[in-house]
């Protein structure tokens, strides 16, 4: 989002326009009192919120009635709000974002490494791979060189090292699936822009932003897309760095 404030209007037309069921928000940058959950109300939608101020925080919005089935990443609190489970309707949705490492020197990048690994764990502790699960959110690595504009020159900088990759595919080993990748096997998109120096218009992208799911929801993907058009100014309204996501399910 790059801060809720900013983006606050951005994301209503947003939702008027695409009409989704459920969202997965990160990067608020504002505590729980201070989500806007009137105006989403008015919007058509529920809100359950893990907010700090000023850094972080995720949100998830759903048209049916939610309850926050987890709130943050025990153990590693200080890392910051960054986990946010709410169940809807037999399905457990959650929005993560995870950290960003700065780059493969800085002291951030082991606690980059050993938060993914605290994720890991806990999911084979307390999730089950057979039950319906979604992990939504900006996850910051490119699993693979088809997810980066320049898989030569980035191969062993931040969200391209090894280190990273192998943790993402301890994910997907558990029983995650990302599911663009799984509708979209051999297609190059990417989900992130710098904004400086033209990035977006130059194709100068990363898919750093994933709907990971297990097997039973996978099962009921229609169609996985990235909203490209919302990564661009709409109705005089700057859109964040980020583009959403979107999965159709049956």
């Amino acid at each position: 989002m790059n801060g809720l404030r900013a983006r606050q209007d951005f994301l209503l037309a947003w939702l008027r326009e695409r009409d989704p069921d459920l969202v997965a928000l990160q990067e608020l940058k504002l505590p729980d009192a201070q989500f806007p959950h009137e105006r989403f109300a008015q919007a058509g939608y529920h809100a359950v919120v893990h907010g700090q101020k000023g850094w972080n925080g995720v949100a998830v919005l759903a048209k049916k009635p939610l309850a926050a089935a987890q709130v943050g990443l025990p153990g590693h609190e200080e890392a910051g709000a960054r986990v946010l489970v709410a169940e809807v309707e037999g399905l457990r949705f959650a929005s993560l974002y995870c950290p960003n490492g700065k780059h493969a020197g800085h002291d951030d990048f082991p606690r980059k490494l050993v938060w993914y690994d605290a994720l890991a764990e806990h999911l084979a502790a307390q999730h089950d791979p057979g039950a319906p699960l979604v992990l939504g959110g900006d996850f910051n690595v490119c699993p693979t060189g088809l997810d980066s504009w320049n898989e030569a020159a980035l191969a062993g900088h931040i969200f391209h090292t090894d280190e990273e990759r192998a943790r993402f595919r301890r994910l997907l080993d558990w029983g995650l699936h990302d599911l663009f990748r799984e509708r979209n096997p051999e297609q190059q998109a990417f989900s992130w822009w710098d904004y400086r120096d033209g990035a977006f218009h130059k194709g100068h992208g990363l898919r750093i932003d994933f709907l990971l799911a297990t097997q039973p929801v996978l099962a009921r993907v229609r169609s996985v897309t990235i909203d490209r058009d919302w990564r661009k100014k709409q109705e005089g309204l700057t859109a964040s760095d980020h583009a959403p996501v979107v999965a159709e399910l049956d």
